[in-house]
């Protein structure tokens, strides 16, 4: 131990002739506690709600749309998805097809995207059928009161209550063909469906607007041959954001134009952009806390200079070099930061994996997609938030430090 930080400890420990100097310090140490405690219990709340978003808009739509430019669509798709399953980590694949419509029930009418699936196989690539929260996820034909035989539809909750559909209600969806242009137009194919099923994912995206029928009759709403799709879902192993891309462009590459591969990423890239913007905004607000504190050291090293100047004359006079002086008070100022980053990483801690374990505050289920306040814990968050704080400690240092090494030892003495 070198005598510069035991003396450093020794200031620290030691009883003030002030004790309104000792109560600064306390408020600097609990300043700097808290505004770290806030920090990591922040940053690891909205962690938790980014990790609900992505899982859920993962869930729903895959992670990589295998599509052609302008979504044109592509004819062999069964050739195109044996050739995807082909690649390394690629667990699951499901054709789709993809479309604004239009959905009438009685009086009501509003704007839908129409989504056709494969039944069997949606399921591997997208978890739509566990959102089911009225009837089930059933496309096939069925027959309601002796009537012509209709097939099934699935529909948004949100969606649905706004159009006011009900379990077993017949509506109508009109869609353009995929090859109406403004030079070509042609006259929108209307088709009527059974309601057998609402889903709900808690993104309202998503809940509002989207429709599941099967494939085949979106092939004949759109005028599409049997072996024409939109596109093709894929579902890998894992869904690391690195690998998800790099498997992406592995896609791109392979098949070259007109194919793109798209990861969920960059189809949802403004909202995961806006929700790290936040991130970053709310570290440099509650940073200010830890700032406060750090006035609070300076304060508190000003006037324990001013209480040890005879001490500090005396240091130099039998040989302590202005650096020595300097480290001293440096350290001493760095204890405090020190003391309060800790127990504020402890707090922020505990705090947050008590929500983890017993759910202490609870979210309206009926308002948030989530029953609970998520919780994430992130060690670079930890690590990233431990350092702010010691380096605003150690500014906080200097400029008393320095005024410490540059007394005159004699004026010191004098003075006292």
């Amino acid at each position: 131990m070198s005598y510069e930080f035991f003396i450093a400890k020794r200031y620290f420990q030691s009883k003030r002739r002030t004790g309104f100097i000792s109560l600064i310090n306390y408020f600097s140490i609990a300043g700097v506690m808290i505004g770290v405690a806030a920090l990591i219990i922040v940053l690891s709340v909205m962690n938790g709600f980014e990790t609900e978003v992505r899982s859920r808009i993962i869930g729903f739509d895959s992670h990589i749309r295998f599509r052609s430019f302008h979504d044109r669509g592509f004819d062999n798709y069964q050739q195109v998805m044996e050739e995807l399953k082909q690649i390394h980590r690629v667990k699951a694949v499901s054709p789709y097809i993809y479309n604004k419509g239009l959905i009438i029930n009685g009086p009501n009418r509003d704007a839908i995207i129409i989504k056709g699936v494969d039944p069997v196989t949606v399921g591997d690539v997208s978890d739509i059928k566990n959102n089911i929260v009225w009837g089930e996820f059933d496309l096939d034909t069925v027959v309601v009161g002796g009537e012509q035989p209709l097939p099934g539809i699935v529909l948004g909750k949100s969606l649905a209550l706004r159009l006011d559909v009900q379990l077993g209600d017949k509506i109508f969806l009109g869609s353009f063909s995929s090859s109406s242009n403004f030079f070509m137009p042609q006259q929108p194919l209307m088709k009527a469906f059974i309601v057998n099923g609402l889903f709900e994912t808690g993104l309202f995206e998503f809940d509002s607007n989207f429709g599941y029928v099967s494939i085949e009759c979106a092939q004949d709403l759109l005028r599409m041959g049997r072996d024409r799709v939109s596109g093709v879902e894929v579902m890998l192993d894992q869904m690391q954001l690195n690998l998800v891309t790099n498997k992406a462009q592995e896609m791109s590459d392979k098949f070259g134009y007109p194919y793109l591969a798209e990861t969920w990423y960059e189809r949802n890239r403004n909202l995961f952009s806006w929700m790290q913007i936040e991130k970053w905004a709310a570290f440099i607000i509650l940073s200010l806390i830890i700032m406060v504190a750090a006035f609070n050291i300076i304060s508190t090293m000003i006037m324990v200079v001013m209480e040890k100047k005879k001490e500090i004359g005396i240091l130099k006079s039998i040989g302590a070099e202005n650096k020595a002086v300097m480290k001293i008070f440096v350290m001493q100022g760095l204890i405090s930061g020190l003391i309060g980053t800790l127990m504020g990483s402890l707090i922020g801690y505990l705090l947050c994996w008590s929500q983890l374990k017993y759910h202490w505050f609870s979210l309206p289920a009926d308002i948030y997609f989530i029953s609970s306040l998520p919780v994430e814990m992130k060690v670079l968050d930890f690590v990233s938030i431990s350092l702010a704080a010691l380096l605003l400690s150690f500014l906080a240092t200097l400029y008393p430090s320095r005024k410490a090494s540059k007394l005159d030892p004699v004026q010191a003495i004098r003075y006292e």
